[in-house]
């Protein structure tokens, strides 16, 4: 990976573990916990890639496997967010645009129902039966409910910085969209200066092709 990819993806990922773990989890919500740090892997690996997302979702569940109060065995959460950041890199189209905001959130859907079906057969095996108390359908619902709800907040801003950081202005001659501002054109009903860099860029060529015409009187 580029300096500038794990230099990025290291300060969301703490970032994203310290609300998760000083705000998200004392709202005690019924069922699971909005899991930021889960939507921070998604939107990295929709822009690096199934190799970047898989070593940036092992880094970030082992930090959330470390981080207090953890109540589980080190790496479980870590062999987790490998496996889906790996699934959500596969999911980034190969230009890296999408035209509707329905791809990410199927990703979201998908990842948050896998994320929390994974945890827990991986603590099945090693013993851990919390989720069956608690209740495994119940967990899934709001496992996708919550994600779904936070990730138009969090997901298109990861995307855009992930786009800033690997300096690709993503200027698209064939009339694409890209994927973060695809995002928060269609799914959160914003829109991010096209019509301003529009104007802007009519009133340039109105300038010059008016200074062009004066210097042509000149010459005559």
């Amino acid at each position: 990976m580029k300096f500038n990819r794990i230099l990025l993806s290291v300060t969301l990922v703490v970032v994203a573990l310290v609300i998760q773990v000083s705000v998200l989890a004392r709202l005690q919500l019924p069922g699971a916990v909005p899991d930021l740090v889960l939507l921070t892997v998604l939107g990295l690996a929709l822009v690096y890639g199934p190799v970047s997302g898989s070593l940036i979702g092992f880094g970030a569940g082992l930090l959330a496997d470390l981080a207090p109060p953890a109540d589980h065995a080190a790496g479980r959460y870590a062999l987790v967010l490998c496996v889906i950041g790996y699934l959500a890199g596969l999911a980034r189209p190969e230009n890296g645009r999408l035209k509707s905001a329905s791809g990410p959130m199927a990703v979201v859907v998908a990842a948050a129902i896998g994320t929390t079906l994974l945890y827990a057969g991986v603590g099945a095996l090693v013993g851990d039966t919390a989720a069956r108390h608690v209740g495994l359908g119940f967990l899934l619902f709001t496992a996708a409910v919550y994600d779904l709800l936070l990730a138009p907040f969090a997901v298109p801003l990861i995307m855009a910085l992930a786009r800033r950081a690997e300096n690709d202005p993503l200027v698209d001659t064939s009339g694409g969209t890209d994927v973060a501002t695809g995002w928060l054109a269609s799914g959160t009903g914003l829109r991010i200066g096209t019509q301003r860099g529009g104007l802007l860029v009519k009133a340039a060529r109105t300038r010059a092709s008016r200074a062009g015409r004066i210097k042509g009187v000149k010459r005559l």
